[in-house]
């Protein structure tokens, strides 16, 4: 074809781009196959509408859609198929010279070799730098057996090679052969599969691998994708390790001097701090506290809620004076509700890593792990991939907060999640008992980052803020939620003069 150096040509989809590192290797031959409904004519489209944006000659060889078809899934993106050429075998009677007659040619009426030689003849009329032939499924119907039709794909393949043309042939799997055609895989530089899977609920998830590119260090693995008007949206497989900014690890404080001295001063940059305990025990309220000391420092911030209404949030946070409203109004603070069910996890660690690289966010509060969890439990290794999400905000030097609720009324110490895997640095908030009171606890079982005090604190929110108390030194097992007083009388921390709430 072309000697080893081919440029890059772009693909039209800045997220495949990314993938292949830059585009494809121009003036070669490529497969792109997927099961009908994956995105393989959305994502032709784009290619070919790259290369007259261009100024390139472009063409599309269609054995299978009709030109109205083509028009119709194009307009549907915005798009208009007059910029590129567009060769139908039911227009092949006046490529053959059939004059006024408008007898339809179907492909299935027609000898392999003479459909061969009508394509070939456009290809030298259109000259383009740019093929789609679409589909190789009814080339399998014509040749009829499989070595006749492998003979014609080599054949195609000899043609285009002279022509300086880089080429996708498309394939929607349905020859009724099992699994991928390894020698057509052979054939081929490159080979791009789209994947469509069917969950038990909410939409379809769709996702692209990029099984070889010969001389090409792409992105392996696989890389969720959605098919929205405009195109087909791409998110790269998400590697830590390709991205690090420099950047100082100093603590975070969150404006309460006792509960920074938790932590030693807070949640160092860079770190992951998982927030766990049963409902009700004050986690997202001690989140939105560093939120809001890192707002009025005047940093960004982000928080993705899964569980709780935006509005819900809002309004408790103004109950325990926290402003947010201002926060988001002055442009520091973001808060997205994520609709799970509509949701892949490569589309939400592309919406966090845009957060960080475009709004230059340095914390944020995923509410909750949870909620991410149970929002996708047919989707595998979740763990792993939110760990190389929270690795790559470590690389960018971000506080994280991670909100764990603890399963039934009260919680327990017990729990399925690895946590050393997830996070740095873990508060523990538990409820307990005492002079017929429910109170709350909180304490730190580790800090990677750093110091941390041992002890159990007593923590109180009420219409002022929160608060964390003295040391629980005259109890012991408040940990399990029924701790025995072995001390002489001493106060607990009790509601402010002017708080009418009993909280």
């Amino acid at each position: 074809m072309t000697n080893l150096s081919s440029p890059l040509v772009s693909t039209g989809n800045a997220g495949l781009d990314a993938i292949l590192g830059g585009g494809l290797p121009a003036n070669r031959l490529y497969l792109l196959e997927g099961a009908p409904g994956s995105g393989k004519t959305t994502l032709s489209l784009q290619f070919l509408l790259e290369g007259a944006r261009r100024g390139e000659r472009a063409l599309y060889i269609t054995l299978s859609e009709t030109y109205d078809e083509l028009t119709v899934v194009a307009a549907s993106h915005g798009w208009d198929i007059k910029a590129f050429d567009v060769f139908e075998l039911e227009s092949a009677a006046d490529v053959l010279g059939g004059g006024t007659e408008q007898s339809i040619l179907h492909p299935w009426e027609m000898e392999l070799g003479e459909t061969i030689r009508l394509i070939q003849q456009e290809v030298e009329r259109v000259k383009p730098s740019r093929i789609v032939f679409d589909s190789l499924s009814e080339m399998r119907l014509l040749a009829q057996d499989s070595l006749r039709y492998r003979r014609q794909v080599l054949a195609l393949k000899q043609f285009f090679g002279r022509r300086n043309a880089t080429v996708i042939l498309v394939d929607d799997m349905t020859g009724g052969e099992k699994g991928a055609d390894a020698h057509l895989h052979s054939l081929c530089h490159g080979v791009i599969t789209l994947e469509r899977l069917t969950l038990d609920f909410g939409t379809a998830r769709r996702r692209l691998q990029v099984q070889k590119l010969r001389g090409v260090d792409f992105v392996a693995g696989y890389h969720d994708l959605a098919i929205r008007k405009g195109g087909l949206e791409i998110w790269p497989r998400l590697t830590a390790s390709s991205h690090h900014s420099p950047f100082n690890g100093e603590p975070t404080p969150s404006g309460v001097a006792a509960l920074d001295r938790l932590l030693g001063g807070g949640p160092l940059r860079g770190t992951c701090t998982l927030v766990t305990g049963p409902a009700g025990t004050g986690k997202t309220t001690i989140a939105l506290q560093y939120i809001d000391s890192a707002c009025r420092r005047g940093e960004r911030c982000t928080i993705y809620e899964f569980d709780e209404r935006i509005g819900t949030l809002m309004a408790r946070a103004k109950a325990f004076n926290l402003d947010l409203d201002k926060h988001v109004e002055d442009g520091l603070l973001v808060i997205e509700q994520i609709d799970p069910a509509e949701l892949s996890p490569g589309e939400f660690s592309w919406r966090v890593r845009q957060q960080v690289a475009e709004r230059h966010a340095r914390m944020i509060v995923i509410d909750s792990l949870n909620g991410y969890l149970a929002a996708m439990p047919q989707e595998q290794h979740l763990i792993l991939q939110m760990h190389e999400l929270l690795s790559y905000l470590s690389q960018q030097g971000v506080v994280t907060f991670l909100i764990n609720p603890q399963s039934g009324l009260l919680g327990s110490m017990a729990t399925n999640l690895n946590i050393s895997y997830v996070a740095d640095a873990v508060l523990l908030l538990r409820f307990f008992e005492a002079e017929g009171r429910i109170r709350k606890a909180i304490s730190v079982l580790k800090n990677r980052g750093g110091m941390h005090e041992d002890c159990i604190r007593e923590l109180r929110i009420d219409s002022q803020g929160l608060r964390v108390g003295d040391s629980l030194s005259q109890f012991k097992g408040v940990l399990t939620g029924t701790p025995e007083y072995i001390g002489a009388a001493s106060p607990l921390l009790e509601s402010r003069d002017d708080d009418r709430r009993g909280a």
